[in-house]
C-alpha cells in the first residue's frame, strides 16, 4: 500500500506542476484488503483505496486538482504493475 501511495503522490505532484496546480499540501490515509488464502496459508491484496487529500493555492485549481488523480494510473509504474484496483477518493481543499 505504501509503495502505491507513494508513487500515486510523486506521479500525481509532477502531473499538477506541469499542469499548473499549485499543491500546498498532501496527505493521504491509503487503505487496503487482504483476502486470506481458503488453505490459512497466506493472502494477498485485493484491492488498495487512496484517499489524498490535497490543498491548492487557488479556488479555480479544484477540477483540475482533483481531475489529474484519474491520470495518475496510466503513468505509475506501481499501478500499472498490480493485479488488483486501486480507487481514489480525493479530497481538495482551498488554502
Amino acid at each position: 500500500m505504501a509503495s502505491v501511495a507513494q508513487c500515486h503522490m510523486l506521479w500525481y505532484l509532477h502531473l499538477c506542476a506541469v499542469g499548473g496546480v499549485t499543491v500546498v499540501d498532501y496527505e493521504d490515509r491509503a487503505h487496503g484488503v487482504m483476502t486470506m488464502d481458503e488453505s490459512g496459508g497466506g493472502g494477498r491484496i485485493t484491492e488498495v483505496t487512496l484517499r489524498p487529500e490535497v490543498t491548492v493555492a487557488e479556488a479555480s485549481m479544484v477540477e483540475k486538482a482533483r481531475a489529474l488523480h484519474g491520470e495518475v494510473q496510466s503513468v505509475c509504474f506501481i499501478a500499472r504493475s498490480v493485479n488488483f484496483p486501486i480507487r481514489h477518493e480525493p479530497r481538495i481543499h482551498v488554502q
